[in-house]
């Protein structure tokens, strides 16, 4: 499966220890990130991740257009709630894209892990099916 990986800044940190805590089950997935969110997650989990440009200039959109021609599979966008919103606008077309095209999203850590189990577990090849 494909997996994209979002971080606003105040949640690179929490991303990290995702990444970090499941690993194991990520390695065996293609990820692809943002470009500081992918660089942080790859300096400590050795995880091998494709990376877009920084989000601030262009990655997000770039990981939207992903989206939109069907390259991804599921998204953990970790948000800052409180302080995003500069940012508003493009969690708004990822979350839009996400439901136009039904690719299951994480917004929060509770969130990510019971999609990272479930691709563990294989409750999502149901999007391998055409």
């Amino acid at each position: 499966m494909k997996v994209g990986l979002i971080a606003h800044d105040s949640k690179k940190k929490l991303m990290q220890n995702l990444c970090i805590a499941y690993r194991g089950i990520l390695s065996r997935h293609e990820l692809y990130a943002t470009g500081t969110t992918g660089t942080l997650v790859e300096e400590v989990t050795n995880l091998r991740i494709h990376k877009f440009l920084p989000g601030e200039t262009g990655g997000t959109r770039q990981l939207a257009s992903q989206i939109e021609q069907g390259n991804l599979d599921l998204i953990i966008f970790l948000r800052d709630p409180l302080h995003a919103k500069a940012k508003e606008p493009e969690v708004s077309s990822i979350l839009r894209l996400c439901d136009i095209y039904n690719i299951p999203i994480a917004t929060n850590l509770a969130t990510a892990e019971l999609l990272i189990k479930a691709l563990e577990r294989g409750d999502l090849e149901w999007r391998n099916i055409e």
